[in-house]
């Protein structure tokens, strides 16, 4: 009877478990799905990894073309800049040269007036007078030589004419006439001085030609 009880509750004690054994169990059983995890993550990663670089690389052709369109339009400005620096000069230049034409003309003006004096100053100097009144032809010279200095501060000048080529441009011809000594279109008299300012003909000399 104590034998039958015996083996009875030898029946009923539990198996014994070997911790390890279940360790192990545990860790075959959970690898696949945490390798799984591991290899989903690094997939991931890659894909965000080339996105990333591939965003970057976007992002700098984009910074590039930027770059290129700010640069052509930097040089665009910089034509823009040069011409219109160059018509501005070209501007100036032109409204200077016709400021200084128009004071030449209106000093051409007053001196077509003044040349009447001059000649009248020369006759009354080449003409004889009496002993007592050298004084007053001194006083004459005076005032022409005076007027000569002021003409030649405003850049009044005779034309030379006597003995120089005939110029139509500086010239008038009031006689012709036949000379042995004299060459071709030689000026051998001048009647009348004629003076100019610079390009611009005051008064033509009024002379004699040779044929």
């Amino acid at each position: 009877m104590e034998e039958e009880l015996h083996n009875q509750e030898s029946e009923k004690e539990p198996e014994t478990v070997n911790p390890e054994s279940v360790e192990d169990k545990k860790e075959t059983d959970i690898a696949p799905e945490e390798t799984k995890e591991m290899e989903k993550e690094t997939t991931e990663k890659k894909e965000k990894s080339f996105l990333g670089k591939k965003k970057q690389n976007a992002d700098l052709n984009k910074l590039q073309q930027q770059n290129e369109m700010l640069k052509n339009e930097i040089d665009e400005w910089k034509d823009k800049y040069t011409r219109l620096a160059a018509e501005y000069d070209n501007y100036r230049k032109r409204t200077l040269k016709e400021i200084d034409m128009r004071y030449d003309d209106a000093k051409v003006d007053v001196w077509k007036n003044i040349i009447g004096i001059i000649d009248d100053f020369e006759r009354a100097l080449q003409a004889e007078i009496l002993p007592e009144c050298q004084n007053y032809k001194d006083g004459v010279q005076l005032i022409y030589k005076k007027l000569w200095d002021i003409m030649d501060t405003s850049g009044i000048e005779e034309i030379k004419a006597l003995h120089e080529p005939f110029d139509p441009n500086m010239h008038n011809a009031v006689m012709h006439i036949d000379s042995d000594e004299a060459g071709e279109n030689e000026v051998v008299e001048v009647f009348v001085k004629g003076y100019k300012l610079g390009d611009k003909v005051i008064r033509h000399s009024m002379v004699k030609v040779a044929n």
